[in-house]
């Protein structure tokens, strides 16, 4: 054994923890939920979950998973096209489609396996890619294993995109696909897909979106991106998860015509060499498409939740980036001080995580919030209290 490379591990490990960089992970003991009991006995309100409508942990969401366990089985052992594929997968997989407004859907252990499995399958060396620069890491991983060329615009700059455009044609490219988040998650960007689809319709081009941190809740009932910018049905392909609104468990899909969601089960990869999503997670994802479909209580609820937090956070002198969704990212720019002010509200009870590079550039390391449905009007008052302590306690905020 290479006792060299270990060494080289541990100085990497260390030159991390040096730098203020590491990621150390705190341990909760009870079910997801606005508030949580961590292991070192505390109880701190949650602003950093992907919790979006307060699903992970429903009554209702639970039971079905129960039954689907109880007449389907813990696991399958198996992929989809061997013997792994159940009625509940192709109920789902219908009831996605109806919901987001495409033809068929294709489910994938993981929304990362979604992306990565997106595009090799459908497109190749005489075509061409045109992504967001912060589009998420698995959307940037999926394209590596693509064949097609490949342009990268201006985060949210459509002048730029259309210059990618115009050099994937003169480039003689047969076919062109544009792919962005939906929403970007570190700092909750909603994308101008109205404006997007319109130039994609003028270069003849695709248009594909990410919706992991938009399905269940954004647009008027909660459809997502397309139906938030009025372009519902007017979307190529959307991949997403549900593992954030839609539940919080684990799983993604991707959705679209037929004939694109037929040939990815032929060849996607991720889809045919890795075991299909579990009975329970299956079944209590259609329970959650019952409740969402039923009403927009618990997004109509989001919204007003969101619209206070960002509203008090600012009143309380913190800077964040605008918009209206409900990640809020808290701007602090310095790694270190994001880790001393995550560790300052942990002891004052709130659970809020600092992100870094390389989870964002350097020099922009932030307080991510994620505002739920779950959240009480008075734990969020109660959190942008503990804020406004904390940051005086840092020497982010003078009043």
């Amino acid at each position: 054994m290479s006792s060299a490379f270990y060494d080289h591990v541990q100085q990497e490990l260390q030159s991390i923890r040096e730098a203020g960089l590491f990621k150390g992970e705190r341990i909760i003991t009870t079910p997801q939920g606005s508030l949580v009991h961590t292991a070192d006995g505390r109880d701190v309100i949650n602003l950093c979950a992907n919790n979006y409508l307060g699903l992970s942990s429903h009554p209702k969401v639970i039971e079905a998973a129960h039954e689907a366990l109880r007449t389907h089985g813990y696991g399958l052992s198996s992929v989809r096209f061997i013997c792994g594929t159940q009625d509940l997968h192709k109920t789902l997989e219908q009831r996605l489609a109806k919901f987001l407004g495409t033809e068929d859907t294709i489910l994938y252990a993981a929304a990362f396996d979604a992306n990565g499995g997106l595009f090799e399958p459908l497109l190749g060396e005489q075509d061409a890619i045109i992504s967001d620069e912060l589009n998420h890491a698995s959307i940037i991983d999926g394209i590596r294993l693509c064949k097609a060329k490949r342009f990268r615009y201006k985060h949210n700059d459509l002048a730029d995109l259309e210059r990618c455009l115009q050099e994937a044609k003169a480039a003689g490219a047969r076919f062109m696909l544009v792919f962005t988040d939906g929403v970007f998650s570190m700092d909750g960007t909603i994308a101008q897909l109205d404006k997007i689809r319109e130039i994609c319709d003028r270069h003849g081009a695709l248009l594909g979106i990410d919706e992991c941190h938009a399905s269940g809740f954004l647009g008027k009932t909660g459809r997502g991106t397309h139906e938030y910018r009025n372009v519902f049905g007017k979307i190529d392909i959307i991949t997403g998860t549900l593992g954030k609104a839609l539940g919080g468990a684990s799983g993604g899909f991707t959705t679209g015509r037929k004939e694109v969601i037929e040939l990815l089960r032929q060849r996607s990869r991720p889809y045919l060499f890795s075991n299909t999503v579990a009975p329970s997670i299956v079944g209590a994802s259609i329970a959650v498409l019952d409740l969402l479909e039923a009403s927009t209580e618990l997004r109509d609820k989001l919204e007003a939740n969101t619209a206070y937090f960002r509203e008090a956070i600012q009143a309380a002198g913190f800077e964040i980036k605008p918009g209206t969704h409900p990640i809020v990212p808290i701007m602090v720019y310095d790694a270190v001080t994001a880790q001393k002010l995550s560790a300052r509200l942990l002891e004052l009870g709130v659970y809020a995580v600092g992100f870094f590079f390389p989870v964002v550039p350097k020099g922009q390391a932030r307080i991510r919030v994620q505002v739920s449905a779950g959240h009480s009007r008075e734990q969020l008052e109660k959190a942008v209290a503990a804020f406004a302590q904390a940051g005086r306690d840092v020497g982010l905020i003078k009043n």
